[in-house]
């Protein structure tokens, strides 16, 4: 900067009371609005007169005047101030009614087939004028990476095993089942776990080569392998492909118990013992304590309490996120240790 040793001179404080003795037009009256003594103001002028090269405030009659170039100043003094204002207001709150900015969600249609619908309705519910970009879930992409460059703000996954050094907030969990079809064999006669495996079964296009899911993770921990005959990258199309066929779709019961009563299906427990999914949101260091982040992680959360509001092991909801976000934000994290990503499916 070519008058870098000016600006190193100048601080906010000191733009401040060049802006109010200007305006006040008088020391005395400068130096109470500003709650400092008169001497002090009167040494900030004088060094403000030396860095200016110009008096600024002069004497006319019975009081004081701004010199053409202190007239001058008063506005961009002002508008440095308001700057500064905004800035660090908006630093320290976040009001969704005002709100202008994009959030930016990883996510995908596996957790329940109203989560984003009802997501992105809330959203533009509580904050009209933010914008939301949803990106799908694809096993190439760095998510720690893009999470700590700003290219998203939130992951949410099902990972058995999180990506990266990140926070992490549960969401819900969920019981492993299957749905058939009406007219599936299994639906009147049950099945062993050997039926079960034999059974041609529908799994997700795996998100890159070699890549499994958490049934599958599972599976061959216990040394099994199942049968899968067909495979669909849009996970919320394989119910319909189940209604018409005798594929088996494994996955969490709250995603199968919407399409119960829409399409010729039925739930079956699935004769080999699963944990729970668990369904989370990830999110990195840089947006921790973010408010408008932490709103966002709120309402994410909110979203998810609503839907699953029957899980005894959901954790207590956070409080209502329709107003104004202060530096401290409700969601409850923790951090979690390094680990390699695995494919966020069933």
């Amino acid at each position: 900067m070519k008058d870098q040793p000016l600006f190193d001179k100048i601080d906010l404080h000191l733009i401040r009371i060049l802006h109010t003795v200007l305006t006040e037009r008088n020391v005395s009256r400068a130096a109470v609005r500003l709650g400092m003594y008169q001497p002090a103001v009167s040494a900030a002028l004088r060094r403000l007169r030396e860095l200016s090269g110009d008096p600024l405030l002069v004497r006319s009659g019975t009081g004081m005047v701004p010199t053409p170039a202190g007239l001058r100043m008063i506005e961009p003094a002002a508008h440095i101030l308001r700057s500064a204002e905004v800035m660090f207001a908006d630093a320290r709150r976040f009001d969704p009614a005002t709100a202008r900015q994009t959030f930016l969600l990883a996510a995908s249609d596996y957790l329940d087939p109203f989560f984003l619908p009802h997501l992105v309705a809330h959203l533009k519910t509580h904050a009209p004028m933010c914008g939301i970009e949803i990106h799908p879930l694809s096993g190439d992409s760095d998510y720690y990476r893009r999470l700590a460059q700003g290219e998203v703000d939130v992951v949410i996954g099902n990972w058995p095993q999180p990506p990266g050094d990140l926070h992490l907030g549960r969401l819900f969990g969920d019981e492993v089942v299957c749905l058939v079809s009406e007219n599936h064999p299994a639906v009147r006669r049950g099945w062993t776990s050997e039926d079960w495996l034999q059974a041609e079964h529908i799994a997700p296009t795996p998100t890159h080569p070699g890549a499994r899911g958490v049934i599958d993770l599972h599976l061959a921990t216990l040394g099994m392998t199942r049968h899968i005959t067909a495979r669909s990258p849009h996970f919320s199309l394989i119910p319909s492909m189940v209604a018409s066929t005798l594929l088996v779709l494994t996955t969490g019961r709250q995603f199968c118990e919407r399409f119960v009563g829409l399409l010729p299906v039925a739930i079956l427990p699935c004769p080999v013992p699963f944990p729970r999914l668990m369904y989370y949101q990830l999110w990195h260091e840089r947006t921790h304590a973010s408010p408008a982040s932490q709103w966002l992680r709120d309402a994410i959360k909110t979203v998810a309490a609503g839907l699953r509001q029957d899980d005894p092991e959901l954790e207590e909801a956070p409080v209502p996120v329709s107003g104004p976000a202060g530096r401290s934000g409700t969601t409850r994290s923790r951090r979690i240790p390094l680990k390699p990503l695995n494919s966020p499916v069933a």
